[in-house]
């Protein structure tokens, strides 16, 4: 039996152990998963100049990830639908637990934590139907799953933690097959962006006008005052010019930012990434489907299209914004044009995903 000085001593030791920050591990300021030329799937942490501070293997193809506020630990998922999320000691590279979602269920490539690091919410659809969930799991206590709550729609895809502890939801609004990821409802699709309080409950949610209908809303980003983007991917005519990029204000309307018909035609009605510039003052989408990436100032304005095959990774720089492609390339960017940061014997996938540090 443990003494009451052993104990006592022990919980001093403790105390006096150094806690473990995103500096152990190389300070990055990004996560980023990509694919070597032997077909191996790794998540990297980024330097501010592109460099890969760290490597860690996946069991299979990444697409987002989640980082810990406090301790240098991610939570890397699959591309969706999949099953896997693996979380990971980034100083190590140890698998420090495997989560699945309840049978019958697919993670959908996106997930947050909390603010203080001890709950993991992830995005996640019931497999027949794709009507979505939110997964909440207790990262304190190795990841058990806890608990569940509706996410407010069909199809969610990326989720962002709000400053109140809430999540900002992007219900994508397209229910597809489970096996082929095949669409079955783009007739009848009705996408949305949820605001969940903490509790899980429903605050706000916003649809678009009818005739925007079948733009899937996908991906978001947090702006400083606390404003919301997100990006959309068209599921309509190809031939019709529909705008990409939407904003929106807690508690107000959604303003949707048209670009010019060239641009619009260039991005081929899908956006992949969104994200506000470092300094707030510009906020941009890309298409790797239609190899650019767009600028427009925080009013919706358009400032500036950029042409790079294959880019969709888009974060916050200091400069502006980091970009990355599929040709192992890590851009710096802003309304004025691209520079080349660093490049690597990889293929880059979809996101960037900022670290707290």
């Amino acid at each position: 039996m443990t003494s009451r000085r052993a104990f006592l001593t022990s919980l001093i030791v403790a105390g006096a152990l150094p806690r473990l920050t995103w500096a152990d591990a190389g300070s990055p300021v990004l996560l980023a998963a990509g694919r070597d030329r032997d077909g191996n799937h790794w998540l990297h942490g980024l330097s501010r100049e592109g460099e890969s501070r760290f490597s860690r293997r996946l069991p299979g193809r990444g697409h987002a990830a989640a980082a810990h506020p406090i301790r240098p630990e991610a939570v890397a998922f699959a591309r969706r639908p999949g099953t896997f999320a693996v979380v990971i000691d980034c100083l190590s590279g140890a698998a420090l637990a495997h989560l699945t979602p309840p049978a019958g269920r697919q993670f959908n490539g996106h997930g947050a934590f909390s603010a203080d690091g001890g709950i993991l919410y992830t995005s996640e659809v019931i497999a027949d139907g794709s009507d979505g969930r939110i997964g909440v799991w207790d990262a304190a206590a190795g990841y058990a799953r806890i608990r569940e709550w509706s996410s407010g729609g069909i199809g969610p895809h990326e989720i962002l933690r709000l400053p109140d502890g809430g999540l900002a939801v992007a219900n994508g609004g397209i229910e597809t097959d489970p096996q082929d990821r095949s669409k079955l409802n783009i007739g009848t699709m009705r996408p949305n962006l949820t605001l969940l309080a903490a509790d899980g409950s429903i605050r706000e949610q916003v649809s678009l006008a009818p005739e925007y209908a079948m733009l899937s809303i996908r991906h978001l980003a947090l702006a400083p005052d606390g404003e919301l983007a997100f990006a959309m991917q068209w599921e309509g005519d190809p031939a019709e010019i529909v705008p990409l990029l939407g904003l929106y204000r807690p508690g107000g309307k959604v303003r949707l930012c048209p670009a010019g018909e060239v641009e619009a035609f260039t991005m081929r009605g899908y956006a992949g990434s969104v994200a506000f510039s470092g300094p707030g003052d510009m906020v941009a989408i890309t298409s790797p489907v239609g190899g650019a990436i767009m600028v427009f100032d925080l009013d919706g304005r358009p400032l500036a299209t950029h042409g790079r095959p294959d880019i969709c990774g888009l974060a916050p720089a200091a400069h502006g914004f980091m970009a990355t492609d599929g040709a192992g390339m890590v851009w710096a960017c802003d309304n004025e044009g691209m520079r080349l940061l660093t490049r690597v014997e990889h293929a880059w996938d979809n996101h960037l995903v900022p670290v707290a540090t």
